[in-house]
């Protein structure tokens, strides 16, 4: 009864509110009411318009001096600011859309602009410098979301006469088009400078280097080198002692022991009937997870074999245990992976679109990345590390994790 009350007392508090809600002006009439509202919300509207077009232009831009000293002063040098057909891309051609809810979308979104402007987070040069692959990837983020739809507006596919550009651009141009690339894939750096690429890599493999420092590995956990380390069979007691090979960077290791700066590891992979001296990380993928001295390979041990069916090769199950020194090691793979991808995305997606890593078989990569080595801004760990996490993510490489 208690609770029927209740409900008939909201009822009628509800029904007080909504006939106070349309009951007639006593001092107005509900035309002049109405007509009044109208005019309101019309020039609500268009002073709401006429503020985000004033707030698109060019001149509204640059009014904050870090984009006028830094942005629009290599704008000017482009072939967007002046060419011979004196079409001119202003800034809002190639950063805000042109109209509906992903115009106000970017409005709201540029708001953080004026919050970092009003806390001085680029009021020098060189915290722009800083700030710049950050910036840089945030927008190259959205118009690869977007298809480069500002891009778009000006430039079409179907409009261009690819049997009068030059040789190279054309095969470009229509690869891009029949496999669905977009213009931000290739044209990076179009209208402003391009940030230093390396900086974001360099950043993420100096965090691993800091963390390696202070690993206190444990029986049982998962370790992985950061770059090429020496692996030796027996403890050694100085600093002068050879290798007995040498373990890659990324390969996995578990812990069997650690006595001091030393951890005794298993390494586990495939062995290539003839090629005894290497480990492979998969039967039959040319991942490489070691390369051994000629007198280590009697101290592998050996499990099932079988013969490939495609290529007929004898594979066997191995395994080796070496120690190796706590250093330049990670118990974190993902953070590596993080590593290897932003290497590939810096030093490899900037001439042309940048395949999946799915797009190639493990082995097809290396063929693949060789052909572009010498054009790759990197030393030989870091295309090795490379290498080894776009074959660890290609098409015929199952997750790891997913047979568990």
């Amino acid at each position: 009864m208690g609770r029927s009350r209740g409900r008939a007392s909201e009822a009628k508090v509800i029904s007080r509110i909504w006939k106070a809600f349309w009951r007639p002006s006593t001092k107005w009439g509900l035309g002049v009411l109405l007509v009044t509202g109208g005019i309101a919300g019309a020039v609500g509207w268009n002073g709401f318009h006429y503020v985000v077009e004033k707030t698109t232009t060019t001149e509204f831009c640059i009014s904050c001096h870090s984009m006028r000293d830094n942005n629009y002063e290599e704008y000017k040098t482009t072939i967007h600011y002046q060419n011979t057909s004196g079409v001119r891309a202003e800034c809002a051609d190639c950063h805000v859309p042109k109209s509906g809810w992903k115009l106000y979308r970017a409005k709201l979104l540029a708001a953080k602009d004026l919050w970092g402007e009003i806390q001085g987070t680029i009021d020098t040069r060189e915290k722009f410098e800083a700030h710049r692959l950050e910036m840089a990837e945030t927008v190259w983020a959205d118009m690869k979301a977007n298809d480069s739809a500002t891009c778009r507006t000006c430039h079409s596919f179907n409009a261009m006469d690819f049997a009068h550009q030059k040789p190279e651009a054309s095969k470009q141009m229509q690869q891009a088009m029949n496999e669905g690339g977009t213009c931000i894939d290739c044209h990076k750096g179009i209208a402003h400078k391009l940030p230093d690429m390396a900086s974001g890599y360099r950043a993420l493999f100096s965090k691993l280097e800091k963390a390696s420092q202070s690993l206190k590995p444990s029986k049982g956990e998962t370790l992985y080198p950061l770059q090429t380390i020496e692996a030796y069979l027996e403890r050694p007691s100085g600093d002068k002692a050879k290798g007995d090979g040498r373990l890659l960077a990324a390969t996995p290791m578990q812990v069997v022991d650690v006595k001091g700066e030393w951890v005794q590891v298993a390494v586990k992979g495939w062995q290539q009937e003839g090629a005894e001296r290497v480990i492979y990380e998969k039967q039959g993928k040319r991942i490489f997870n070691a390369a051994l001295a000629p007198t280590a390979t009697g101290s592998i041990v050996a499990g099932a074999s079988m013969v490939d069916p495609d290529t007929e090769q004898t594979w066997t199950d191995v395994s080796l245990t070496a120690w190796v020194r706590n250093r330049d090691l990670t118990d974190d793979q993902e953070a590596l992976w993080q590593y290897g991808k932003q290497m590939f995305n810096g030093a490899c997606g900037m001439c042309h679109v940048l395949p999946h890593t799915e797009h190639f078989l493990a082995n097809q990569w290396i063929g693949t990345l060789n052909a572009m080595k010498s054009r790759a801004p990197l030393d030989d760990e870091q295309f090795r590390l490379v290498q080894r996490y776009v074959q660890m993510h290609a098409k015929d490489v199952e997750p790891e994790g997913a047979a568990e």
